[in-house]
């Protein structure tokens, strides 16, 4: 699947939530598994549908050391679909940031420490989890694309954003 990339339309667009009926459809798991090789082929640590121009509310957190992030911690793939944030932490944390729909570039930006999800599995079934440090990091800026935002709309200052091969040499 392409990738979207910064000032394509698609990535300003909220989602649109998943039907149940989708759920009962072929096309629905063929896409999850599309979006899922998309993320790894890009060694992307987390991915959501608007960035390969798809309009649900889809999104995969998969936290996992890489060349992008060689400190990660590792966790399976979690898909989610229709995430909706229940609660999220008061202390907000600064950190630096990648996308990959804004290539070459990371920004450092301030989000919670930790966030209550509720979200449907790939069944269809209500689930809820606590999502804390680096994977709820992760959540945060998916669900950014699903509600049509990047971590560039975070950015308080220029002095935020650095090109990405400088971050490398700096931070790893």
């Amino acid at each position: 699947m392409k990738i979207a990339q910064v000032g394509e339309e698609v990535l300003r667009t909220p989602a649109r939530q998943v039907e149940q009926v989708e759920f009962e459809q072929e096309a629905l798991f063929t896409f999850m598994d599309g979006l899922l090789a998309t993320m790894l082929e890009a060694n992307g640590i987390g991915i959501a549908a608007p960035q390969v121009f798809d309009p649900r509310a889809i999104m995969i957190i998969a936290s996992r050391p890489n060349p992008r992030y060689p400190d990660a911690p590792d966790m399976q793939p979690l898909m989610m679909v229709n995430p909706v944030i229940k609660q999220s932490s008061d202390n907000q944390v600064w950190e630096w940031e990648g996308c990959l729909s804004v290539p070459g570039l990371r920004g450092r930006i301030e989000r919670p420490d930790w966030v209550d999800v509720a979200y449907l599995d790939t069944e269809g079934k209500v689930q809820n989890i606590k999502l804390e440090g680096f994977v709820a990091r992760i959540f945060l800026h998916e669900f950014d694309h699903l509600i049509g935002k990047t971590w560039l709309d975070h950015i308080t200052s220029t002095k935020n954003i650095m090109a990405n091969d400088v971050w490398v040499t700096k931070f790893t």
